[in-house]
């Protein structure tokens, strides 16, 4: 299977209450890899989002989880461990793009893959989202967290 399926998923968002349209495809993707709920996973991302230190380039953020997460932080990090993701990057800078979201590049499993400017969770090779965000299977995927 070289294309990757679409399946919607909002990981429990508008079960969880919220309306419109956010920048929360993190919580999303988590929610929907790990199998929890989309509250206790979006009060835990807003409480690192708050609690998290300011640097030189961020200032304090709010406790949200609604306009985005910084993955790159080590309480992020930190989390998805607790939660039993293995992060494996597939992209070194100068390599060039060499895992596509597709099914057929992706390992099978409970993935969030990180895509530029988006986190996305895959089960099975199945997109799973609010929209089809695989660019026709020409996305580049800079890495994945994927539940051990």
């Amino acid at each position: 299977m070289s294309t990757t399926t679409f399946t919607f998923n909002d990981g429990g968002r508008e079960a969880a209450g919220y309306k419109g349209k956010a920048g929360d495809c993190v919580c999303r993707a988590i929610a929907i890899a790990a199998q929890l709920p989309y509250q206790e996973v979006y009060d835990r991302l807003a409480e690192g989002n708050a609690t998290q230190r300011k640097s030189k380039h961020s200032g304090k953020r709010s406790r949200s989880a609604r306009n985005g997460i910084n993955t790159t932080r080590k309480w992020f990090k930190d989390y998805m461990l607790e939660l039993g993701f293995v992060w494996t990057p597939t992209m070194q800078i100068g390599s060039g793009c060499k895992v596509h979201l597709k099914a057929d590049e992706l390992p099978s499993g409970r993935l969030v893959c990180n895509v530029s400017n988006h986190q996305v969770a895959v089960i099975d090779g199945v997109i799973n989202d609010t929209y089809d965000c695989s660019r026709n299977g020409n996305r580049c995927v800079y890495g994945y967290w994927a539940k051990q």
